[in-house]
C-alpha cells in the first residue's frame, strides 16, 4: 500500500510549540488527530493510545490562531485545508464560538480496496458500514479512484463535507480522474445526489455517510435507474440498519405481514411476521469491522431475508496479511441443540487437512492386481512377505469398537477415526454417545477437516449455503430428526456403516438416563421388557406403570429407539406411557 498523507500542512495550523513537540514524535507518521479543548491541555491520539502534549492548557488565542489558518466552517461544523485530505472539525459554545478543535489526519492509501477489488468491477451497488474510524470515506475514495482511472468509468463524488476529495475548488488527486461535486449545505445532500444523475450522466454516483430518509429515498432513486452506486452508513452489521427506521429502505424496507393459517403453518411462525418491502437499494454490503478484516454480504436480499426468519447468514470473512495477501473465509453460524446459544465460527475456503478415502481423488479407484506372471521369485516372495504382514496384521488387531472387523471405515471408505461436522446437534449428547458406546468419531469445529456432516433436518431443509458446502467439498451429509440419544446414535451408526443390535444392551440404557436413580432404572428396564417381550413379538400394546415427567420422557426416547411409537395419557399422578407395535 501506498499512503500520502502532506501531515506538514496540518501541523502548520497549530500553535508553533506543539509543531515542535509533534514534529520530534517517534509515532508521527501513526498520528490520527489532535484534540484542543479551551481550557485543558492538548492531546494527540494515536492508534495504540492518546498522550497530552504540553503541561500548559489551550487558550482561546491558540484555538483563534488555528480558525484563522483554516477554511470556511461549514453548516455541519467542518473545514478543510485545501488541497489536502485533513478534516478541522469545530466545536462551539452557545453563542456559536469556537472553544475546541479536532484536527483529524486525512490520509490517501492506495491499494485498499484489495480485498473487495473483485466485487467492485461488478458494476454492482455496494454499501460500506462500520464505525467512525475504520477507514470508510479511505476505502470510498480509492473505489472512486479505481472505477474512474483503472475501469474508465464516469464517476461523480458527492463530496458534503469535502472529506472525499479534500478542500478547495480543485479536488485532491487520490480520486484520479473522478468528478467531485460540492454540497452548499448537509440538507441539500440530496437534492445534489439527484443534480448529479440528471446533469452529469454518471456510471457511478459516490456518497459519503448516508444518514437521513431523504438521502436513502434519493439513493433507492439513483440505484433504479441503473447507475451503480457506492456509499458508506454508520452501523457495525446489517442488523443496526434493519432496526433503524431512517435508513432501513437501504436494505429493501420492512414491513409486517400477516399471513393466513395454512401459510403460517407451513413455516412454523406466528400468524404476523416481518418481510422485507421491497428490494434493496444497495446489492453487496460489506462490514468494516477492522482495517484488515471485512465481512462481505454477497447478497443484501438473502441475508436480509435470513435475519427476518430468524436464522443467522453466512457471509465471507475477508482478512488482509502483512504480505498484501487476501485470505477469504466462510463464517458459519450452528445453532446448538441443547441449549440454543448460537455460536459463530469461520471456516476457511482452503482445505486444512487433506481428506481421506475416495474423498481425496474424488473417484472410487480399483485395487491394483498382482499380476500372473511374475518375472522373478524375488517380486513375487516380496508380494507375498506384505501380504503375510497384512494377514498377521489384522490377526492381531484388537476389535475396541465394539462393532464388526468388517467395519474399519466409514460408509464412504474415509478412514477412521471419523472427522465429524456436527450442525445444530447438541455437541454434549454427541460426546455422551462417542463416549459411553467407544465410538471411533472425532467432532471438529472445521468443516475442512471433517470427513462428514452430521446435522439436524430442518437446519439444512432452511440452510441452502450449508448444502452448497457440502456439496463442493464432496462431503456426506448425514441427517436426523431430532437431537436426541437415539436419533444421534442410530446417525453415528448409520456413518460409521454398522448395524443396529437387535436388542438395547446396557450402555445404551445408561445413555438414556438423567440421574442414575433406582427409579429411573426400574422405568427403563420396565419399558425394555415391554417392548422385546409383548409389543414387538405379539404386536400389542402395552400400557406402562404411572411415572413423572423425567422419567416418561426417558422412556419416550427408549420407545423411539425401537423405532416404536407411545403416547402419554391420563392425569397426574397416574400419567403413564401406552406403547404402540409397529
Amino acid at each position: 500500500m501506498t499512503i500520502t498523507d502532506d501531515l506538514q500542512k496540518l501541523l502548520d495550523i497549530l500553535p508553533q510549540d506543539l509543531q515542535e513537540i509533534l514534529a520530534q514524535h517517534s509515532q508521527l507518521d501513526s498520528l490520527v488527530e489532535v484534540v484542543l479543548d479551551l481550557g485543558r491541555r492538548p492531546e494527540a491520539r494515536f492508534p495504540n493510545g492518546a498522550e497530552y502534549l504540553s503541561e500548559h492548557p489551550v487558550t482561546q488565542a491558540q484555538i483563534d490562531i488555528c480558525v484563522s489558518k483554516v477554511g470556511i466552517f461549514g453548516g455541519d461544523n467542518r473545514a478543510g485545508i485545501e488541497q489536502t485530505l485533513h478534516r478541522i472539525s469545530a466545536i462551539r459554545n452557545r453563542t456559536g464560538k469556537v472553544i475546541g478543535l479536532t484536527c483529524r489526519v486525512g490520509r490517501a492509501v492506495y491499494g485498499t480496496i484489495g480485498m473487495i477489488r473483485d466485487l467492485v468491477e461488478t458494476g454492482k451497488s455496494i454499501l460500506m458500514l462500520g464505525r467512525p474510524g475504520v477507514g470508510k470515506t479511505t476505502a470510498l475514495r480509492e473505489i472512486a479512484r479505481v472505477l474512474a482511472d483503472e475501469l474508465q468509468k464516469r464517476v461523480v463524488i458527492i463530496d458534503t463535507s469535502n472529506e472525499i476529495a479534500g478542500d478547495g475548488d480543485v479536488p485532491h488527486p487520490a480520486i484520479g480522474r473522478a468528478r467531485r461535486m460540492q454540497v452548499a449545505r448537509p440538507e441539500q445532500q440530496h437534492q445534489v445526489m439527484i443534480e448529479a444523475v440528471e446533469n452529469h450522466m454518471p456510471e457511478v454516483i459516490v456518497i459519503d455517510e448516508i444518514g437521513t430518509e431523504l438521502e436513502a429515498l434519493a439513493a433507492r432513486t439513483i440505484a433504479e435507474r441503473g447507475v451503480q452506486l457506492i456509499g458508506t452508513a454508520h452501523g457495525n452489521q446489517i442488523e443496526n440498519l434493519i432496526k433503524n427506521p431512517t435508513l432501513s429502505d437501504l436494505v429493501g424496507g420492512i414491513q409486517a405481514v400477516t399471513l393466513g393459517d395454512d401459510e403460517a403453518r407451513r413455516r412454523g411462525s406466528q400468524k404476523t411476521v416481518l418481510e422485507r418491502k421491497a428490494l434493496p437499494t444497495f446489492d453487496i454490503a460489506v462490514e468494516m469491522h477492522e482495517r484488515r478484516r471485512w465481512v462481505v454480504h454477497e447478497s443484501v436480499a438473502d441475508t436480509v431475508d435470513t435475519l427476518l426468519r430468524g436464522r443467522q447468514p453466512t457471509p465471507q470473512v475477508r482478512t488482509v496479511d502483512e504480505s498484501g495477501k487476501v485470505n477469504i473465509t466462510r463464517q458459519l453460524t450452528a445453532v446448538n441443540g441443547n441449549n440454543g446459544h448460537v455460536v459463530n465460527g469461520e471456516e476457511s475456503l482452503v482445505p486444512a487437512r487433506q481428506p481421506s478415502g475416495w474423498r481425496a481423488s474424488g473417484k472410487m479407484l480399483p485395487l491394483q492386481a498382482v499380476p500372473n506372471n511374475i518375472p522373478n521369485n524375488t517380486s513375487y516372495s516380496s508380494a507375498q512377505s506384505e501380504f503375510d504382514r497384512l494377514l498377521d496384521q489384522s490377526w492381531n488387531n484388537d476389535n475396541d469398537f465394539g462393532f464388526t472387523e468388517s467395519a474399519k471405515s466409514g460408509a464412504n471408505g474415509e478412514d477412521l477415526p471419523l472427522h465429524v461436522y456436527p450442525y445444530g446437534v447438541s455437541r454434549h449428547q454427541l460426546e455422551q454417545v462417542i463416549n459411553v458406546l467407544n465410538l471411533p468419531v472425532v467432532l471438529t469445529k472445521d468443516i475442512d477437516s471433517a470427513d462428514t456432516i452430521l446435522a439436524l433436518r430442518s437446519h439444512v431443509k432452511n440452510h441452502a449455503k450449508l448444502r452448497q458446502l457440502a456439496k463442493s467439498r464432496h462431503l456426506p451429509l448425514h441427517m436426523i430428526k431430532a437431537s436426541t440419544i437415539p436419533q444421534i446414535t442410530r446417525g453415528l451408526r448409520r456413518m460409521l456403516n454398522i448395524d443396529e443390535p437387535g436388542i438395547t444392551d446396557e450402555r445404551e440404557l445408561q445413555l438414556l438416563l438423567h440421574n442414575g436413580t433406582e427409579d429411573e432404572m426400574d422405568a427403563l428396564e420396565e419399558a425394555r421388557l415391554a417392548v422385546e417381550q409383548i409389543v414387538i413379538p405379539k404386536g400389542q400394546p402395552v400400557e406402562l406403570l404411572p411415572r413423572s415427567a423425567s422419567v416418561r420422557k426417558m422412556q419416550h426416547e427408549l420407545v423411539e429407539h425401537y423405532r416404536l411409537k407411545s403416547d402419554s395419557f391420563g392425569e397426574e399422578p397416574n400419567r403413564r406411557l401406552r406403547i404402540y407395535p409397529a
